[in-house]
């Protein structure tokens, strides 16, 4: 490829997301057009982009031949053009592909046009994004994080979902979405009553969004309802994204022994069933990579140069039913993450030469999470509440700490959301009830467009410690809307330099709220 003809941040200079597409030329997803032309409805994303290799992702209106050009210059002077990708019903219009044989560290421009099968001379105008590759050495590396999109009923209002616009503005390398990436299970109204007077008005609404998801289509749709936003658009256009998945993918706090038999919502009532669609579209709507082994697997690293490697779990999947969280013996039944899956991360976490291994988790660990809230009972995080030794799936994660400890692993830091607040957590053994692992730190954030709550009580199983907390007071209450800004991302730098690790947690308005610089540590 060529070589690139100007930098990453000059590529992008307005203050929104919306501003960054228009500005750089990347086309929007609606045109002006005659009606016979095939049209790209919800723009294009990247994700899980490495050095030599990402996912790109479109959709068009109708079966359609999608075309494929790469370059390293916006001019798509010298592209190389791939073979093309047909789009059909069964996939409900998506497209997907791995763009590979890329050069590290450089900007690429991938540009997509369609053509209607029916009519292969009805061509679409082209639809544009971009991503930068994986250094091969040290350098500067920033990306962003957050969870919870579009969640209680708060949709696209007529400021839309401001935190994407936000992230785009630190142009980030990516942007890492830690779980609860749609509300399948959150029904919206058009109108929402504000506490004190007022209302929240989803100026942006739907069908399928008025109802809970239960079929294949309802749960691509509520992707599709996110993707009407022009903040998500514009972030999506620029800077890829790095999936993950929590529960209300498919819905609220699901585990294998999920009833819905007394929930009127739902026609269907099998969670296995329901879960198997969700994950269909899942799959369908986001650029997570294909794993040949296990299909449809969420868990994942993605190697992003000498200096990061990103874990990515899966904290849903193979965890046994959600309970009361007292076993004294680690079973299929107490885990969380799974034999396989733990195997996986302690081998590849072993492997890893990356100065910094970020694990990313779709739920906090020390941060009690009630399967039933309102009578708060049962697990449906990793801690039980009972601020003792381990029991339940804390064994699960007690046997990774002392393994990461005992391996000589280091570096490593947690990164979540789920519980609708931002805050930073020491984990510190000597203030834990269990002991046998080295300390390190947890960073959580979100919602990025959904409801505010929390606190959440700590578990002192593993000795947590609250160095900072963003969340609504007594008086506020909970359930706060996107308009209150505690919206909250965080921000992660790490200096090519002297290696160092910056998180900053930020908050939809882009306010600093807490910054913390952590020295690696040096292999002897």
């Amino acid at each position: 490829m060529n070589k690139i003809s100007m930098t990453r941040r000059a590529f992008v200079t307005s203050a929104s997301a919306f501003s960054l597409v228009g500005a750089s030329g990347l086309a929007l997803p609606y045109y002006s057009r005659a009606s016979q032309r095939p049209a790209f409805t919800h723009g294009v994303q990247s994700g899980d982009v490495d050095a030599a290799s990402g996912m790109v992702w479109t959709r068009t209106d109708r079966p359609a031949r999608v075309m494929f050009e790469v370059s390293s210059t916006e001019s798509f002077a010298n592209a190389t053009r791939l073979a093309p990708l047909d789009t059909s019903p069964a996939s409900d219009f998506t497209v997907k592909r791995l763009l590979t044989d890329l050069a590290a560290d450089q900007d690429i421009f991938y540009r997509m046009t369609a053509a209607d099968l029916a009519d292969i001379n009805a061509v679409s105008e082209p639809i544009v994004g971009r991503f930068r590759t994986a250094p091969a050495s040290k350098r500067d590396i920033r990306f962003a994080w957050s969870g919870d999109t579009a969640g209680q009923g708060w949709g696209i209002d007529e400021t839309g979902m401001k935190t994407y616009a936000t992230i785009g503005k630190h142009t980030p390398d990516f942007f890492l979405h830690s779980g609860d990436t749609i509300y399948a299970d959150g029904v919206m109204k058009d109108e929402v009553d504000l506490p004190g007077g007022g209302k929240w008005k989803n100026a942006v609404l739907i069908d399928e969004k008025r109802k809970v998801a239960q079929t294949l289509d309802e749960y691509r749709a509520q992707w599709k309802y996110n993707m009407m936003d022009r903040n998500v658009l514009g972030l999506s256009a620029i800077c890829p994204t790095f999936y993950q998945w929590d529960d209300h993918e498919v819905v609220n706090n699901w585990s294998d022994s999920k009833d819905l038999s007394s929930d009127d919502r739902y026609s269907e009532k099998s969670i296995h069933v329901l879960a198997a669609r969700a994950a269909r579209a899942f799959h369908e709507m986001t650029t997570i990579r294909y794993e040949p082994a296990e299909p449809g697997r969420v868990y994942r690293k993605i190697a992003y140069g000498p200096l990061l490697d990103v874990f990515f779990l899966d904290m849903r999947s193979y965890r046994g039913s959600n309970g009361p969280d007292m076993q004294d013996t680690m079973t299929p039944e107490s885990r969380m993450l799974g034999e396989q899956q733990t195997k996986w991360l302690k081998r590849e976490l072993a492997n890893s030469r990356a100065t910094w291994k970020i694990i990313a988790a779709d739920m906090p660990l020390g941060l009690v999470v009630w399967n039933d809230g309102t009578k708060k009972v049962g697990a449906e995080a990793v801690s039980n509440g009972d601020n003792g030794l381990p029991k339940g799936r804390e064994l699960e994660i007690a046997d990774l700490l002392r393994y990461i400890k005992n391996a000589g692993i280091s570096n490593t830091v947690w990164l979540t959301a789920d519980v609708h607040y931002t805050a930073a957590h020491y984990y510190n053994p000597e203030k834990a009830q269990f002991q046998d692992f080295n300390p390190f730190w947890e960073f959580v954030s979100g919602p990025i467009h959904a409801g505010t709550f929390g606190p959440n009580d700590f578990d002192m199983t593993f000795g947590p410690e609250l160095k900072f907390i963003k969340a609504p007071t007594a008086e506020q209450g909970q359930n706060l809307p996107p308009s209150a800004g505690l919206q909250f991302f965080g921000l992660v730098d790490i200096s090519g330099a002297t290696e160092q690790l910056t998180v900053r947690l930020m908050d939809r308005d882009d306010n600093e709220l807490y910054k913390v610089t952590l020295d690696p540590v040096r292999s002897a």
